[in-house]
């Protein structure tokens, strides 16, 4: 039988060949205390770090973006959202649309509208020319995107008659032939292209509002667009002599042919219908 003492020894001597019972739990200590510094570091990293890229990332704006973005915040937030990235079911983003759009839309008083229509109409517009450079300017630092050359005068160079013959296939599908617009599907419309400035029809080309496609430089170069609006400019806008009595809208060959039909057809039919009752 084995004596309590001999018993003592044994259990004494099986604790003492246990591997590393205390050693694992300090390792386990060690290992969560390393885990909690570790995270500590990566949180104070990024407190420090973080602003310093922001600020990289968004430079301050310049002072014609900062006088635009407060306009900005008071005219178009409640549409475009406050950072301009659109509202859904109000306004789209304008994130990359350029000061090109901006020229458009608003230096034709498209923008801001008061209500929601199929199409932006014309109308006077709401700012100034120093307010909407101002919101141009705004819109180009915000996100980039295409701009109109500087000056109000862009087809001193252009070739009038290159011009009539990329208008005639670029433009007159929807414009028509004599400028003055046409109806399209869902109650939108090619707008007349009488009141417009170089700068607009330059920023729409660049821009495409509504349905109209865009023209980028690849499509249709700049020297190009200068040819477009010295023919819009000094043929479609400065022509003295309409055709004839009427100009009938100046739509082409369908308008003539209607009235030939009813003017002459018509008028050649009662002539018949006199002579026969005379005879």
């Amino acid at each position: 039988m084995t004596s309590d003492n001999d018993r003592r020894r044994g259990l004494l001597a099986r604790l003492r060949g246990r591997p590393g019972a205390p050693s694992r739990g300090r390792r386990r200590l060690g290992a969560a205390v390393r885990l909690v510094a570790a995270l500590m570091l990566a949180g104070g990293a990024y407190t420090v770090l973080a602003p310093g890229a922001a600020a990289q990332e968004n430079p301050p704006l310049s002072t014609a973006a900062a006088d635009g973005k407060a306009l900005f915040d008071v005219s178009c937030v409640t549409c475009h959202g406050r950072n301009a990235q659109g509202v859904e079911g109000r306004g789209p983003s304008l994130i990359g649309v350029g000061a090109a759009s901006v020229e458009f839309q608003v230096g034709t008083g498209r923008m801001p509208m008061a209500r929601q229509e199929a199409q932006a109409a014309r109308k006077p517009e709401v700012f100034t020319r120093d307010e909407i450079d101002q919101l141009a300017a705004y819109i180009q630092e915000l996100g980039g995107g295409p701009v109109v050359p500087a000056g109000d005068n862009l087809h001193a160079d252009g070739n009038v008659a290159i011009g009539g013959e990329l208008y005639r296939i670029n433009c007159s599908q929807c414009h028509a032939f004599s400028g003055g617009g046409g109806a399209l599907s869902s109650g939108k419309y090619a707008p007349s292209l009488a009141p417009a400035t170089d700068r607009q029809i330059y920023a729409a080309m660049l821009s495409g509002p509504q349905n109209m496609p865009v023209f980028g430089d690849n499509q249709i170069t700049p020297e190009q667009k200068a040819d477009i609006i010295a023919y819009i400019q000094q043929t479609l806008k400065d022509d003295g002599d309409p055709g004839g009595l009427f100009n009938l809208g100046r739509y082409g060959p369908s308008t003539e042919g209607v009235a030939i039909f009813l003017v002459g057809i018509v008028a050649l039919v009662f002539a018949s219908l006199w002579i026969a009752g005379k005879s």
